[in-house]
């Protein structure tokens, strides 16, 4: 197997100024917001707009448990997702959004945006947990470009816990600056989990918790040691690429066990996501599922 090298704390962050382009090293622990792009500081403006708009309508919202228009599918999770469209669409960003799909500002589209940018977006992710008063669900954003994802917000709903990272400029949890732990052993690993695996794994303990994107963001922030979608469970793009680039920012790898690219923006297709504190540690969570190295395959 490929061995994933870990990600240096310290990382360049480049910072376009008129016509100069400059790299930028971020060695301290509180965000450069200064050398941060433009844009970059737009899009986390407009995500946290965004996520305002949905924890708005939710604190409006009667029935919790009544259901969408599809199976696994609830009210709430419309409703926010028409809220938060109405913010994103208002700023011209295209989206994909597990509940409206692919669309562009205003309309239905299959081709790619003029920008060369879409915003990936699960408006309620853990909507499962909100139904039934878990207060362990989020929204999940992320903006992903021609070299993949580059701004990404991930908001716990319930409690106010934020989340966020600018490629290049690390991840942080509020105005603190994230890593992930030190643990280098499976058995000694914490893991998180979507799914059952086919047996008990070797890990020291785990957690099922049932938000995928904030589960990521805890082996970012270093609670959990690895987060793993096994068994038949595998995921959509909205539910992990925010907390992807979160985790990455922070030291962590993630892959796809069936050896997909986990950039993605088809609505259809499904990845089952490992993540680890690092990729030694992620390489042992992999073999620890397929010893024989020969995962079940899906379609890409």
């Amino acid at each position: 197997m490929m061995p994933w090298p870990n990600r240096p704390r310290k990382s360049p962050a480049l910072a376009v100024g008129g016509c100069e382009t400059k790299v930028v090293y971020m060695d301290s622990d509180s965000e450069d917001t200064e050398d941060m792009d433009g844009v970059d500081a737009w899009l986390l403006s407009v995500f946290r707009q965004t996520v305002e708009s949905i924890r708005s309508v939710l604190k409006r919202v009667e029935d919790r448990t009544a259901g969408g228009n599809r199976p696994g599918q609830y009210g709430v999770d419309l409703v926010a997702d028409a809220a938060a469209l109405e913010v994103l669409h208002h700023e011209k960003l295209d989206t994909l959004s597990e509940e409206s799909g692919r669309t562009a500002a205003g309309k239905h589209t299959s081709d790619e945006p003029a920008s060369g940018m879409v915003v990936v977006i699960d408006p309620v992710d853990g909507s499962t947990n909100f139904a039934h008063g878990i207060p362990w669900y989020a929204t999940s954003l992320c903006a992903v470009d021609g070299q993949g994802p580059r701004v990404a917000l991930v908001a716990n709903l319930a409690n106010g816990d934020s989340y966020h990272a600018i490629r290049g400029h690390g991840a942080w949890k509020g105005d603190c600056r994230l890593h992930t732990s030190s643990c280098d052993a499976f058995p000694k690993a914490i893991v998180g989990l979507s799914g059952y695996p086919p047996r008990y794994l070797g890990w020291s303990q785990y957690r099922a918790l049932g938000a995928a994107a904030l589960d990521i963001c805890l082996v970012a922030d270093g609670v959990l040691d690895c987060y793993g979608s096994v068994g038949r469970t595998h995921l959509g793009v909205w539910d992990y690429i925010a907390a992807m680039l979160i985790c990455e920012e922070a030291g962590g790898c993630l892959r796809d066990a069936d050896g997909h690219d986990l950039v993605t923006m088809d609505h259809s297709v499904r990845r089952a996501v490992l993540a680890a504190a690092n990729g030694s540690l992620l390489d042992q969570f992999y073999d620890a599922i397929y010893p024989t190295s020969c995962p079940p395959s899906i379609d890409a």
